[in-house]
């Protein structure tokens, strides 16, 4: 909402027009007040913000992720067991972890190509 925001020159009726929404929603998701949105408002972002990148930014995103600093990566997951009684119940826990600038390149470049889990992982074949 908020790349979308700057993207409007900080218009949020002109926003809110665009994404079919109140003015007042907009603000809403931009000081947090609203995090997860419906369906429909969810598929307008996601189509809005692909069509709203800037190839050049991102190249120059890229560039640096390559180069310099690498990557931060947050991933969610399970934790633990889930037996009842436990004390290792299970738990979803957010992790962080930095990615170095050569392997950012490869994730980057995979995410270019559009890969899909069998190109990264490919099934064995048997013979």
């Amino acid at each position: 909402m908020k790349f979308l925001r700057t993207w409007a020159k900080g218009s949020a009726r002109a926003l809110a027009e665009r994404l079919g929404v109140s003015p007042r929603t907009v603000e809403r998701y931009r000081v947090g007040q609203l995090t997860n949105p419906q369906k429909r408002l969810r598929a307008t972002l996601l189509e809005e913000t692909g069509s709203a990148r800037n190839p050049q930014a991102r190249a120059q995103v890229c560039e640096r992720a390559s180069v310099s600093g690498g990557m931060m990566v947050k991933m969610t997951a399970c934790f633990g067991f889930t037996c009842s009684g436990s004390s290792d119940g299970g738990g979803i826990r957010v992790a962080t972890t930095p990615i170095s600038p050569t392997y950012a390149l490869q994730i980057l470049d995979l995410q270019e190509a559009r890969a899909t889990e069998e190109d990264l992982f490919p099934v064995a074949r048997r013979p």
